[in-house]
Formats: structure tokens, C-alpha cells, sequence
């Protein structure tokens, strides 16, 4: 198991030019719909891409782990596959957990301190509702500039591995 997990690290060349990479990928689709829908003009615009090149930075490395532990020594469909599911997963959680920790950090001014139980569901809940919130209002953003660069990465992923 050991060497599966050693076999699945990505190479650090791949990791240090993929992760800056995918995180301009991620803030550029959020640049991309804040533009179309005339949405720069509003106050919030740098911390979006923000949030959503921070997520990237997260998503990256994790993804590709992942994907590379699933189908390790597979045919090109099950390594496509393997690599849309876990880069998509892994963007969209990496972005929503960014968002739900800065949504932490602007409620806890009103949370009971730390080591107490009610902050333990203070926590719980607050991040519940954050990754709901952007599960219905920031997924959306993801498309169509992240969507089509991840097929794009899954593709080219599936066929390097060759």
C-alpha cells in the first residue's frame, strides 16, 4: 500500500507549475462570470478570485493524488475518468472550504469561545451553511471556464500517464 501511495505522489515539476496554474484557472472562471454578469463594479470582486484561487492552490495537488490512486495502471477511459471525478470534486471542495473559512472568520465575533461545546456547533453549523451557500450560489461560477479546463486537464492527464 505504501508503494501505491508513493507511486501515486505527483512529481514536483507537475505540482509546482499544475498549482499556480489550476488557481488562475479557478479565478479567471470567477473573473469570467463576475464579467458577464457586470459584477466588477461591486466591492467584493478581489476577495471572490481570491477565494477561488485559494481553493485551486488546495485543489490541485489533492486532485491529482486521487486521481492518480484510483486508477493507477488503468486503460486512458478509467484514467479520464478517474481524473475529471476526483479534479472536480477537489476543486469544488478546496473552493468551499476557502469560502466557509472566511465565512468563519466573519461570524466569530459573535461565537462563544473555543474550547466550549456550543462553539464546536457554532463551527459545525456555520460551515454547514456556508458550503450550502456555495454550493447554490458559487458552483455556478465554475462554469464554463473551469468545466472546459478541466476536461482539458482530465484528457491530458489520462494520456500522459501512458
Amino acid at each position: 500500500m505504501s508503494a501505491r501511495l508513493r507511486a501515486a505522489l505527483p512529481g514536483w515539476r507537475t505540482a509546482l507549475v499544475g498549482t499556480p496554474l489550476w488557481a488562475a484557472l479557478l479565478a479567471a472562471s470567477a473573473a469570467a462570470w463576475l464579467l458577464l454578469l457586470h459584477r466588477f463594479e461591486t466591492s467584493q470582486w478581489q476577495t471572490i478570485l481570491a477565494v477561488f484561487a485559494l481553493g485551486g492552490l488546495l485543489a490541485f495537488p489533492s486532485g491529482l493524488f486521487a486521481a492518480r490512486l484510483l486508477a493507477p495502471g488503468a486503460s486512458v477511459g478509467p484514467r479520464f475518468a478517474a481524473s475529471f471525478l476526483c479534479m472536480g470534486l477537489a476543486s469544488v471542495l478546496g473552493v468551499a472550504f476557502v469560502f466557509s473559512m472566511q465565512y468563519r472568520v466573519y461570524y466569530a465575533q459573535w461565537h462563544e469561545p473555543f474550547p466550549t461545546i456550543p462553539w464546536f456547533f457554532q463551527l459545525a453549523f456555520t460551515g454547514a451553511g456556508a458550503v450550502y451557500q456555495f454550493a447554490v450560489l458559487g458552483v455556478r461560477m465554475l462554469f464554463p471556464v473551469a468545466f472546459v479546463a478541466l476536461f482539458a486537464f482530465s484528457l491530458w492527464h489520462a494520456r500522459a500517464l501512458r
